[in-house]
């Protein structure tokens, strides 16, 4: 962003790429980058302190999951978090099967890890979905095989904002003993989760994503789920993730959550009213425009829209030329100048399909900021058409 932008009054509508840490969180984390810097694997007071601070974190981490502290393993973020769920499972039962099942519209942390088993000689099934981004059951069910070791399916999509079936997925996959992952870093902190109600063995999750600190996440392993250790050396979480831990970043993950699960149904009230406002209004006040993404079972901050006969990033441009911060999709795609592969999974028309714009919510964003965004889109699609 140029510093020309700093000094306006901005729309922030890009917190699916990373949101605002909130000031609680950075009042936690505050003295364990000072005075409390201890080492949690040290036996004296230092050490102690820090790792009681890890695992009161844990604690409300497992209990927003419905989860057992012991099922929850930190990481240095969802990426991590990803990678090790796949190729930890592929690894720990390869010799039941090296057949893996997942969808054409993950995230590139599970798309990828899955290509590089591939290499290894491991075999992936990818899923179509439809129109709205779903993936179909009967289609899943088609693909398992008798060497399947695992289902990896998204639950909300980073770009389009459509929540998966979850709880079909994990019970055709319960019912036929495959473990069953999902990447929750969209949705995690933004809808209900519960691991307890939810047939889900594997679950990855990112602070950045719900006002907490970037460079932390974790892994929910289900009890009973082997899974190899993914960083080799000491002890550290269980002896399944090795190297001094992230005490500041896990604190303030900590304290996020309990930000973000202190008034969860209300934030999802208010962020999905705000969500329907802005598509409707989009859909009103804008020509040549389509929703991307299913329209009632869809995280509730994100709007994805499709223009016809525009180049969304010059669009994106002239947005930040009137303060608003949206993006095109994933911001681990930012620079790619070719259409989502998201977008083109799920068949949006050529026409449309370059011109398109993710906008998305926070607690933060009000009623104003989207009646801002939606006259720039109107004056600057005006402007780029002529």
């Amino acid at each position: 962003m140029s510093n020309q932008i700093y000094k306006k009054d901005v729309v922030y509508l890009d917190n699916a790429a990373t949101t605002r840490v909130a000031k609680e969180v950075e009042e936690a984390m505050k003295p364990y980058l000072g005075e409390k810097f201890g080492n949690a694997s040290t036996a004296y007071g230092y050490g102690e302190e820090a790792r009681e601070a890890i695992e009161h974190a844990r604690r409300v981490i497992a209990e927003s999951l419905d989860a057992k502290p012991s099922e929850i393993y930190f990481t240095s973020c969802g990426s991590e978090a990803d990678n090790w769920a796949v190729k930890g499972v592929a690894e720990a039962c390869r010799e039941k099967g090296n057949h893996i099942i997942t969808s054409r519209i993950e995230h590139h942390a599970i798309l990828n890890s899955c290509e590089y088993l591939e290499r290894l000689g491991y075999e992936v099934t990818y899923l179509d979905v439809d129109e709205n981004g779903v993936v179909q059951m009967e289609e899943l069910v088609h693909a398992i095989r008798p060497d399947t070791t695992l289902i990896t399916i998204m639950f909300g999509n980073n770009e389009i904002g459509t929540i998966e079936p979850v709880m079909q997925i994990g019970r055709i996959a319960r019912e036929r003993q495959i473990l069953f992952h999902t990447d929750a870093v969209q949705a995690y902190a933004q809808v209900p989760i519960s691991v307890r109600r939810y047939p889900v063995d594997l679950l990855s999750a990112s602070a950045h994503k719900f006002h907490g600190p970037k460079g932390v996440g974790f892994l929910y392993v289900r009890e009973g789920v082997a899974v190899p250790s993914f960083i080799h050396g000491g002890g550290q979480e269980q002896g399944k993730r090795a190297g001094t831990e992230n005490v500041p970043g896990i604190v303030g993950m900590g304290k996020a959550v309990e930000l973000a699960f202190s008034d969860m149904r209300m934030r999802m009230r208010r962020e999905s009213m705000l969500r329907n406002y802005l598509m409707e209004k989009a859909l009103h006040e804008l020509s040549g425009v389509r929703i991307n993404g299913h329209r009632v079972n869809r995280l509730p901050g994100n709007v994805s829209m499709s223009f016809r006969g525009v180049d969304g990033a010059s669009l994106l441009i002239l947005l930040e030329e009137d303060g608003i911060c949206a993006s095109g999709g994933s911001a681990c795609n930012t620079g790619e100048s070719r259409i989502s592969y998201v977008i083109d999974a799920i068949g949006v028309p050529a026409d449309y399909a370059p011109g398109t714009v993710r906008m998305t919510l926070s607690g933060d964003t009000t009623r104003e900021d989207v009646d801002r965004a939606v006259a720039s889109l109107k004056s600057n699609l005006e402007r780029l058409r002529d």
